[in-house]
């Protein structure tokens, strides 16, 4: 949401740069963006090899139906482990993509923030400011004609 009152094309610019020195001033250590993409894209391949396990091991326990230890054998080793991979990727997948939405949340939330009470501020000094002009001076009715008389 642009803030209407600034026609000034730069003055959007300007706050942004100061907001951005104010967030570096704190001094906080922020995690890598390549290494939470790194985790996001372990996650997804994650979920595709346990996926492929899974149904590798589903098919050769369908092929093995001769020999009930060969059958869970296959079971144990493609789909069990093809389970928990899949879980294990859907897990960091889901982590980290609500980490990079909360944190692009959290910081537009913050900038709104400033940008309103920005605004009440200098409504208020706006409000509190004494009035170049003087106001009108209020006259009162002149009466030009004669007064009503009651009537019994």
């Amino acid at each position: 949401m642009s803030n209407p009152e600034s026609t000034v094309p730069g003055a959007d610019a300007a706050r942004v740069a100061q907001f951005r020195e104010e967030i570096d001033s704190l001094k906080l250590k922020g995690g890598s963006a390549e290494g939470e993409q790194r985790l996001l894209a372990l996650g997804v391949v994650l979920m595709v090899v346990g996926l492929v396990l899974a149904l590798f091991g589903a098919i050769q326990v369908g092929l093995q139906g001769d020999f009930p230890a060969e059958q869970r054998a296959y079971m144990a080793q493609g789909s069990f482990l093809g389970i928990a991979l899949v879980i294990a990727g859907g897990a960091l997948f889901v982590r980290y993509s609500l980490a990079r939405y909360l944190r692009f949340w959290l910081i537009r939330s913050s900038y709104e923030q400033r940008a309103n009470a920005d605004r009440i501020v200098e409504a208020i000094e706006r409000a509190a400011a004494p009035t170049a002009a003087a106001a009108p001076a209020v006259v009162p009715p002149t009466f030009t004609g004669t007064a009503p008389t009651s009537h019994p």
